[in-house]
């Protein structure tokens, strides 16, 4: 029998412009966490809306 996937997550705060009222491009972020693995599963939003966290996983290695 096989052993389940494990994962292991990451959270990444979008950044803010300069009015801290909106969130910046998160894509440099976005694709160097990409880089090493990781997968973007879904957003953490506040309750009167946009978003507070972005949430990734990636498969849990041994090393």
């Amino acid at each position: 029998m096989n052993d389940p996937q494990r994962w292991e997550y990451e959270t990444l705060r979008p950044p803010r412009e300069a009015t801290k009222h909106e969130a910046a491009d998160p894509s440099e972020e976005l694709n160097e966490l990409g880089t090493e693995g990781w997968e973007l599963v879904c957003s953490v939003d506040y309750a009167g809306g946009g978003t507070k966290y972005l949430v990734l996983k990636r498969p849990l290695t041994d090393e």
